[in-house]
């Protein structure tokens, strides 16, 4: 019924590969919203298991999967929402080793992950095999995205230039909700690219606190 998406839209997600790196907090909505919108498949990168702490901000998962792999987790649930998305799963971390050939796969990458040099590493193998990388963060009550290696647009690299040594990644609390609304843009920021309608976050870096509610796009 959106003029944007229409029908050729619709068969244009359901023609559609998107590889999520991440099932947890941000990948939860990334994964429900692709998948109800009819994205023809899905891959999810994820070598974790379900957690009791996680299930505040990681609305896949029950309390009866805890210690389960969330990545089989997450195909019976996305099955049963829509039966017509293949769900792909890969039970890993993303490695130099094995991120060449499973982003190979597929057309775009949804970043769900939490730590910088995972990040680092999907941009360099999707600047290289020329697919848009959509970017998700948060800590806390607040939250970015962005869409990069869009069209010729900047990399996350050029966002946050690689340091020599990469920190590791530090735990940190957050509102369970942050993650349901940089991870519902994310997925909206997919659809847009792959029904070509509205404005893609390339070149800029959106923002949100949710504690003050205030939203900032800023140009990269």
């Amino acid at each position: 019924m959106l003029p944007e998406i229409g029908e050729a839209g619709q068969e244009r997600l359901q023609k559609t590969r998107v590889l999520i790196v991440g099932v947890g907090g941000l990948g939860s909505p990334i994964a429900l919203y692709l998948t109800a919108a009819g994205v023809g498949c899905l891959g999810l990168v994820d070598d974790d298991m379900v957690s009791m702490s996680n299930l505040q901000r990681q609305v896949l998962y029950t309390e009866a999967e805890v210690g389960a792999p969330k990545v089989e987790c997450a195909r019976r649930r996305l099955s049963t929402l829509n039966s017509m998305t293949r769900i792909e799963t890969y039970p890993t971390r993303l490695t130099a080793e094995n991120a060449e050939s499973i982003i190979d796969n597929y057309d775009l990458v949804v970043d769900g992950c939490d730590n910088a040099a995972t990040r680092y590493l999907i941009d360099e193998v999707c600047a290289r095999q020329g697919k848009p990388y959509v970017y998700g963060s948060i800590a806390a009550f607040e939250g970015q995205v962005s869409v990069f290696n869009y069209r010729g647009g900047p990399r996350y690299s050029d966002l946050y230039p690689r340091p020599e040594v990469i920190p590791p990644a530090q735990p940190g609390g957050v509102i369970g909700s942050i993650p349901g609304v940089i991870g519902s843009i994310q997925a909206t920021e997919a659809i847009k690219i792959i029904v070509g309608c509205g404005e893609v976050l390339s070149g800029k870096l959106y923002l949100v606190d949710l504690l003050s509610l205030r939203h900032n796009i800023i140009e990269i």
